[in-house]
């Protein structure tokens, strides 16, 4: 099997911990375990923890309480696994064979876009696109791209980069070209539940279809990328052929990680760590709303529906690695350019940590724009 370098991966990884200003995450300031434990928990209670080996698929009891985040989602329909990217590859390696493509929105993660040529013959682009009512998914373009061959249809709603939450309307249009082939829908929601304008999370695709697995966990909106746990919801005879492949890549997630995640996903503690999630990017939006109006010659945007990250076109005469490679080196400011996502000339910016250290970074990005502005 031959796989595609993940490019936004590679690049973040090379590279986040060496730049004075990271403005590539796409996440929000995590929490800590006391943060998540509350200040009056037994702690000696939780380093009583014994570090065997957990259930495989998850605790009976971390299961549940994600099913509850599903409505009509039970336990049997979940499986945990190490990050939401974990769920991802196990999902499509599950459903792929030679042969098969995936209809696969752009832009996005690219990591399904990679895996829909390792696992089956190839990915079909279904776009998002941006125009005056904002982003608007391509509702010819899927239809066109979704043939008989098509065994999978993957979105990322809310959807990285741009923040944007499909329509109602939009995930019919899915659905309803999904279920005219027989295709399955694999929905990474990852960022569900950082909406800025809502306090309600943005609807999921399990319970639209028979044949839907959803992805996500804790990483985005829940800000405890480093406890890896991910899972994937979907119906039970699916969560079998997700486990089995489960047994050839991480067998199991942490025992810590499931106590934690176990206590994250009770809907009294998870409604209050969404609640600091919105907090914090309904706070922060407004501060790079006003730095990207101070360019609104060049970048061309929408205000994202949910999660931490915006996405602004440019009009300039540079590629989108170019320009991100000069502003790392030159800066030590990272951002991720839109060729990264299946775009062109973009950049996404990251708005979910200190909001005055993203500035600083910022003001000398504007440096670097002011440069190539003048060179044209």
């Amino acid at each position: 099997m031959t796989i595609e370098r993940f490019l936004m991966e590679r690049y973040q990884s090379l590279y986040w911990h060496e730049v004075d200003y990271d403005l590539s995450e796409s996440g929000v300031s995590p929490m800590t375990i006391r943060d998540l434990l509350g200040p009056a928990a037994d702690a000696e209670s939780f380093l009583a923890t014994a570090l065997g080996y957990p259930l495989s698929e998850g605790s009976e009891e971390v299961r549940a309480n994600i099913a509850e985040w599903y409505p009509g989602a039970t336990a049997s329909q979940v499986t945990m696994v190490n990050g939401g990217s974990e769920a991802n590859f196990l999902a499509l390696w599950a459903l792929l064979e030679p042969g098969d493509r995936l209809a696969f929105m752009v832009p996005n993660y690219m990591q399904g876009w990679g895996l829909g040529s390792a696992f089956g013959r190839a990915s079909d682009r279904v776009r998002l696109r941006l125009g005056d009512g904002g982003w608007q998914l391509d509702i010819d373009q899927l239809h066109d791209a979704v043939t008989k061959r098509t065994k999978a249809v993957m979105v990322c709603n809310p959807n990285n980069p741009t923040g944007h939450v499909l329509t109602g309307a939009e995930m019919d249009e899915v659905v309803e070209a999904a279920d005219r082939v027989g295709a399955w829908i694999v929905a990474d929601e990852i960022y569900r539940g950082a909406e800025l304008d809502s306090d309600v999370a943005s609807p999921t695709f399990f319970g639209r279809y028979e044949r839907v697995i959803v992805t996500s966990g804790l990483s985005k909106a829940f800000a405890m990328p480093g406890l890896r746990v991910g899972w994937a919801v979907a119906p039970a005879t699916m969560i079998a052929r997700i486990w089995e492949r489960h047994d050839y890549t991480t067998l199991t997630p942490s025992a810590v990680s499931d106590r934690l995640a176990a206590l994250a996903m009770l809907p009294e503690v998870r409604e209050a760590i969404l609640a600091r999630t919105r907090a914090i990017v309904r706070a922060n939006y407004p501060v790079l709303e006003s730095w990207l109006e101070t360019h609104r010659d060049i970048f061309m945007w929408d205000r994202p529906d949910a999660g931490a990250i915006a996405y602004a076109k440019y009009d300039l005469p540079i590629k989108s690695t170019e320009l991100a490679e000069r502003v790392r080196t030159e800066r030590s400011v990272l951002l991720v350019p839109g060729d990264m996502f299946g775009l062109k000339k973009g950049l996404r910016f990251g708005f979910g940590y200190d909001i005055e250290h993203t500035m600083k970074g910022l003001s000398l990005v504007d440096e670097i724009l002011a440069d190539v502005i003048a060179s044209v």
